[in-house]
């Protein structure tokens, strides 16, 4: 059978599937909408909602404009009467998530009063795609397949409407809190995913054969503390997908993770661990006092490196970093690249976040891992809002917390990109330590290219360059700021055909940066090309039109 064969069977298989519900099945998927009183009361607290957040965000229109933020409202407050308590919970969600920031939100998975319910399997978006991770022991052999189709979406499909609803800093964020949603019925149901709220049907693959199953909610969604992922920590009546592993526990997975920091020395690796699961102090030990331990166990061990594990951290007190951070510091034996790591993913947030800016700005540290859930600049420290009917929590940001105006970017990447596949996790293997094992320190972009300009030329420089941004370790790689420094050094040496070469991989990398576009212009100008130096210039404008730079250089370049 040829493989379009084998395609078409399939499409047939869930066209069948997902096809029209039975009677019965629509009978149960409709839930009821709401009674007249009902109706008054989320129209209330919707209006209230929307006056409390103006009232104490920072700034609710950061990101989204108070006119769509406004119409997001008046649409909701016309459709309530026609929908389900559940739905009007999700719109709302959604025009929350609006705000554009991780600590504004409406969170099922920390409300016990919104009451929705969970399917009895965990799941996660590995690097290979979406696995069922773990399950119930009577859902036992379901743990560890792929999930091809949950109801009529494919996993992107679901993925793409679930993280409308989740307030985020960033595409990790919402990576992070997607497969906690995508297991709640009434979340399905309210995004039109799945008919029935009781019958939940999915596509999996196992061993390589796809099949249909059908779940049922198991009890209510377990709520999340908010500043430890503890979602990987098993649970008693769970089956994990890698309970039959090969290899023993990884050291991210071997200690209970609500114990806020710990510290592991291996000799006959040379190595310190140091796991950093909250940003605060614990019962009998400050984070301070830990600190110190830590500092004296460096100075008197054999010791080479020093991993830094904050996967699992989503905060806490930022205020408490310090002693941590200045311990790393002064530690003598961690100067130099290659001596101190971070392990950094999408649970990387808040609290958590300004440690990894800390880190960045004052050490060497070696970032490897994942992307992380925050960025440098962020709103934060979020206050509840109780809506006065229905009890249910809203949270917005009150302050902004500004490293650096200047800096843009949305997370911090991994120096050394270390993604956890389904494979790794089966086999207990942690790819973030393998990727320390493994460690030698590289030249830079920069200084690789300016190498190959000496010896090859322009060619030569962007082989390399390519290169370098095709190797697996650099999937996150962002040279912006390191391609436009070498860019105005080629300028200030007068090679300016160089600059311009330099320039434009820049600009090919990052489009919808206006930075790169000023710089290619001013590249182009100093090379006497006055054409090409308002070409970019306008670009400049179209992408940041209050730049004033690009709009004076116009203004000279016509005159």
């Amino acid at each position: 059978m040829t493989d379009a064969m084998c395609d078409a069977m399939f499409a047939c298989l869930l066209a069948f599937i997902f096809g029209p519900t039975s009677a019965a099945a629509q009978a149960r998927a409709v839930a009821p909408t709401l009674d007249s009183a009902d109706v008054v009361a989320w129209r209330e607290d919707l209006r209230y909602m929307a006056a409390e957040m103006a009232t104490r965000h920072k700034n609710l229109y950061h990101t989204v404009s108070r006119e769509r933020f406004d119409s997001a409202v008046t649409a909701l407050d016309r459709r309530i009467p026609s929908l389900a308590r559940h739905q009007v919970v999700v719109e709302m969600a959604r025009v929350v998530a609006l705000v554009g920031d991780g600590h504004t939100n409406i969170a099922p998975t920390r409300d016990p009063k919104i009451g929705f319910r969970t399917l009895p399997v965990r799941l996660y978006f590995f690097k290979d795609g979406l696995f069922l991770r773990a399950a119930r022991r009577a859902q036992a052999d379901l743990a560890g397949a792929r999930v091809l189709q949950i109801g009529r979406a494919s996993p992107e499909q679901a993925y793409a409407r679930v993280r409308e609803l989740v307030g985020r800093d960033n595409e990790m964020d919402a990576r992070f809190f997607a497969p906690f949603l995508l297991a709640m019925p009434e979340v399905l149901h309210a995004l039109g995913i799945i008919d029935d709220m009781e019958r939940v049907p999915m596509v999996i693959e196992r061993g390589g054969r796809r099949s249909r199953v059908t779940l049922s909610p198991s009890g209510p969604a377990p709520m999340m503390p908010p500043d430890t992922d503890l979602s990987w920590w098993p649970d008693s009546g769970w089956v994990d997908m890698r309970d039959s592993a090969p290899c023993p526990t990884p050291l991210w997975l071997r200690h209970d993770p609500a114990v806020h920091f710990r510290v592991e020395y291996i000799p006959e690796r040379r190595l310190a661990y140091v796991q950093y699961n909250k940003v605060g102090d614990m019962e009998g030990e400050s984070i301070a006092n830990f600190s110190r331990r830590l500092l004296a166990l460096l100075d008197t061990a054999d010791i080479d490196r020093l991993v830094l594990d904050l996967r699992l951290n989503r905060g806490g007190d930022g205020t408490l970093n310090a002693p941590l951070l200045l311990s790393l510091i002064k530690a003598r034996k961690l100067d130099g690249p290659g001596k101190l790591f971070a392990v950094i993913g999408r649970s990387t947030f808040s609290a958590a976040q300004f440690m990894v800016n800390d880190l960045e700005r004052y050490t060497n540290a070696v970032f490897v891992g994942e992307p992380s859930g925050g960025k440098l600049n962020s709103y934060g420290d979020s206050r509840k809002i109780t809506l006065p009917h229905s009890g249910i929590t809203v949270r917005v940001s009150i302050y902004w917390w500004q490293e650096e105006p200047w800096d843009t970017r949305q997370w911090k990447a991994p120096d050394v990109a270390a993604e956890l596949t389904s494979a790794d996790y089966r086999a207990n293997l942690d790819p973030a330590m393998r990727a320390v094992a493994e460690y030698r320190a590289e030249p830079p972009i920069a200084e690789r290219m300016t190498e190959a300009l000496s010896v090859g030329g322009i060619p030569e420089a962007v082989r390399r360059y390519r290169e370098y941004m095709a190797d697996p370790r650099h999937a996150y790689a962002d040279e912006e700021a390191s391609l436009n420094n070498l860019g105005y050094r080629l300028l200030g040496e007068g090679r300016h055909e160089q600059a311009i070469a330099v320039l434009e991989l820049n600009a090919v990398a990052h489009p919808e940066s206006a930075n790169v576009y000023d710089s290619l212009g001013e590249a182009y100008e100093k090379a006497g090309r006055p054409d090409a130096a308002a070409h970019n210039y306008r670009k400049v404008l179209r992408l940041d039109p209050s730049n004033s730079n690009a709009r004076s250089r116009l203004e000279q370049l016509r005159h």
